[in-house]
């Protein structure tokens, strides 16, 4: 919805809309293309950077990765609170984007190892949940375009993913890792200078808050000496906070945690949430102002749509949990069982992260086409439902799993194994992430989307940190890592189908 434009009610029929989608949605979908490529190019080198070059074992490898793609979503609940009350979405993926983009160049030094992840999970947080709504208000409430415009951004999601492993994999693994990593960087800084060239097609979204402005609105010399000032102040903080992290870690890690990982997790989890907690408590003065002022108090409706929000939030864990198994144990999978030789030619590991984006890219418009036509008929599947169905699929891929890893144990395994799998992870992740995205954006109250779009992105912190810590935690039981995962996803899937229709109701015509 756009900044000036008054909320249908939440009643009203949805609109038969049969125009194309707003130019604006395809600078969202390059900026956040190239930013996916620095993302994913990173991504596919970490664990075997950390495991090959820099002589981390596997349990220490996953356990970097854990914390890494678990804060690297946690810090969209400030960025996200941040652009909503003060800086607008578009100042703040500016900065955002120019911090990762140090980050990743940071990372090309070995010394800077630390140095480079922090500045990666500080961008992101201003980066990731600010574009995500920037998409969402390009349309009025009602529009039956929204999910399919969240697949076709979706894509350029994928299209930097799929791209990013040919090119950041080959010269990390092939010439040194430091040029994969400054790789990934160079592909940052053109997301940073393609969103500032296509951000008059933004139809006035994402200015600062109380900002009047018309649709080919661009931000001022002033914004961007503040974009500079932040980013800049962000890089210094961070790199204070590496610097001081022997002070900091006796209060993040004291003794009796070691003892028991259950133990840490909770006494760490209990401090971030804390933390969250008193950020958003110290902000709260400034957001009942602006609410006065924009004379959008919330309501009993607002209220139960953010239950909603919660609770498709919350499935969404155990989803990514399995997902994100991508990057560590799919990857290693990749790298030591199965048989990467291909006509006398053996194919990087990297470039196994492909596979899923290029389903995606191919898969992505069919549905696109297939969810707008269904809302047009008036018989389109409820939102929440196609994310229980996303999550009953994935289940089979963990079961296909099972299998390779049997075969396995003779010699590496045929790469279609691993082909087999990220086609089913792609047609679940199709279900659920673009309309997940879709979703947040319907139900929030306008005051409060980043934020909200911000919490999605802490489940998938929280998904992302269980992800990289599976393996160890399945192990001292003997479970089969593969069938646990499978259960952590039919199980919810079938309950959230269950629970649709009290969903539907809750969310009053916004699913």
């Amino acid at each position: 919805m756009s900044p000036n434009e008054e909320p249908e009610p939440a009643d009203a029929p949805a609109p038969h809309r049969t125009e194309r989608h707003p130019p604006g949605l395809y600078a969202l979908f390059t900026a956040e293309m190239w930013e996916r490529f620095s993302y994913y190019g990173m991504r596919a080198l970490l664990v075997l950077y950390l495991t090959k070059a820099l002589g981390y074992d596997e349990h220490a490898a996953f356990a970097v990765y854990a914390v890494y793609t678990g804060l690297v979503y946690l810090t969209p609940l400030i960025g996200g609170r941040l652009a909503d009350l003060y800086l607008g979405q578009r100042k703040a993926v500016f900065v955002g984007g120019i911090v990762m983009a140090l980050g990743q160049f940071a990372l090309s030094q070995p010394s800077l190892l630390h140095l480079g992840l922090g500045l990666l999970i500080v961008g992101n947080g201003f980066f990731k949940p600010n574009i995500s709504v920037m998409v969402g208000s390009l349309y009025p409430e009602g529009d039956a375009r929204r999910d399919g415009a969240y697949t076709i951004f979706y894509m350029g999601i994928n299209l930097g993913a799929f791209v990013a492993p040919f090119v950041a994999g080959t010269l990390g693994e092939r010439y040194g890792w430091g040029y994969g990593f400054v790789s990934a960087g160079i592909g940052m800084i053109l997301g940073v200078l393609t969103f500032a060239i296509t951000q008059r097609f933004l139809q006035g979204a994402g200015l600062p808050p109380g900002r009047e402005a018309a649709a080919d609105a661009v931000l001022s010399p002033r914004d961007w000496i503040e974009i500079v000032a932040i980013s800049a102040g962000l890089a210094a903080l961070t790199y204070a906070a590496i610097q001081g992290w022997p002070t900091i870690r006796p209060l993040w890690s004291p003794g009796f945690t070691e003892s028991s990982d259950a133990v840490a997790m909770l006494y760490k989890g209990t401090l971030i949430i804390a933390g969250l907690a008193l950020f958003i408590w110290a902000t709260e003065r400034k957001a009942d102002a602006e609410m006065a002022a924009l004379h959008e108090p919330f309501t009993a409706v607002d209220w139960q749509r953010v239950v909603v929000i919660v609770i498709i939030s919350l499935f969404s864990i155990l989803f990514w949990a399995g997902f994100e198994q991508t990057g560590t144990t799919l990857n290693l999978f990749a790298d030591k069982l199965t048989d990467r030789n291909v006509f006398g030619y053996e194919i990087p590991t990297s470039w196994f992260q492909s596979i899923n984006p290029v389903f995606i890219i191919t898969l992505a418009p069919v549905l696109a086409v297939v969810w707008t036509k269904l809302a047009e008929r008036k018989v389109a599947l409820p939102s929440v439902a196609k994310q229980g169905l996303g999550l009953v699929l994935l289940s089979g891929a963990f079961w296909l799993m099972f299998f390779a890893e049997k075969r396995s144990a003779s010699g590496p395994v045929s790469p279609l194994w691993l082909v087999g799998v990220y086609l089913i992870f792609t047609v679940s992740e199709l279900f659920l992430s673009p309309i997940g995205l879709s979703l947040v954006t319907k139900l929030s109250h306008p005051r409060i989307a980043s934020l909200m779009m911000a919490f999605w992105f802490l489940c998938t912190a929280a998904a992302n940190y269980l992800a990289g810590m599976m393996k160890a935690l399945v192990a001292p039981y003997d479970f089969n890592l593969w069938i646990v995962l499978g259960l952590m996803a039919l199980v919810p899937g079938l309950l959230m189908l269950a629970l649709t229709p009290l969903l539907v109701k809750l969310s009053h015509g916004r699913v």
